[in-house]
């Protein structure tokens, strides 16, 4: 990313109040866990209201809610920065070299994001993760699969426009091999093209996680915001709701919403 687009970053008040937000959640996933208890450990602490020894109370089995808000904070960051990485990286793949060849290859990969677009992907996720289960790993591969279309038709048309530039002919003519065109003159004009899309990726890998979890579907074991807020409807009718229900509601909206200002 260039110099000028992180400056324009920063000076932004919508990038300095996306940038705080993220490092809100960053700050919950770092510190959480020092100064909290084993996310899974059960005691015969059943619904305690916040307190010194809890400082979000407990839930239905006596689990600590800050320690699992903590723990659901790592999980929602790795979704982020695996789908932003992996969905970014796919999508530059294969739309910058569908640009560059264009033939087959170009045809082969367009017409397979467009049916990966049409496809609901929320769809195609509840039936693989249903019969899968698959963890945090699984699942960060499974969205990155089903979201590179979107980035790959971008970088792909911005491909088309930069490789009949005097310098990208040039470079041709002398006889240099796509690689050497892709890392010296297409990636360092896509920079950020590249940022925005991992930025949509990684908001989408979010959302995901949590949507998934929030219907039952995640393995076993993981602590995710979105299985906590489906527990804690269960108990909506109990004080219970405004300790276990609201923190991991909000801290998924912020999460959200600082990678949309962003």
């Amino acid at each position: 990313m260039h110099v000028s687009h992180v400056g324009g970053v920063v000076r932004s008040g919508a990038g300095k109040a996306g940038i705080g937000l993220l490092a809100l959640v960053a700050f919950l996933a770092v510190a959480g866990p020092l100064i909290s208890q084993d996310p899974t450990l059960e005691t015969e602490n059943v619904l305690r209201a916040p307190s010194s020894g809890h400082l979000l109370g407990t839930n239905e089995v006596g689990q600590d809610v800050w320690a699992r808000l903590a723990s659901g904070a790592k999980t929602s960051i790795f979704m982020a920065l695996g789908v932003g990485f992996l969905s970014t990286i796919l999508g530059a793949l294969i739309g910058i070299t569908a640009g560059l060849a264009g033939g087959l290859l170009e045809r082969t990969a367009m017409r397979t994001a467009d049916v990966l677009l049409v496809i609901p992907s929320i769809v195609l996720l509840i039936l693989l993760s249903a019969y899968i289960e698959p963890g945090v790993a699984g699942l960060i591969v499974l969205i990155s699969v089903l979201h590179w279309p979107a980035g790959a038709r971008v970088l792909r048309s911005q491909t088309l426009t930069l490789k009949t530039r005097p310098h990208v002919h040039a470079s041709r003519t002398f006889g240099a091999g796509m690689g050497h065109i892709i890392r010296r003159h297409i990636l360092p004009d896509l920079g950020p093209l590249l940022v925005v899309s991992f930025i949509h990726r990684a908001r989408t890998g979010v959302f995901m996680e949590a949507g998934l979890a929030f219907i039952g579907i995640t393995a076993p074991g993981v602590v995710s915001w979105g299985t906590m807020i489906r527990n804690a409807l269960s108990f909506y009718y109990t004080p219970a709701w405004s300790w276990w229900l609201l923190p991991p509601g909000l801290c998924l909206s912020l999460l959200i919403l600082g990678l949309l200002l962003l």
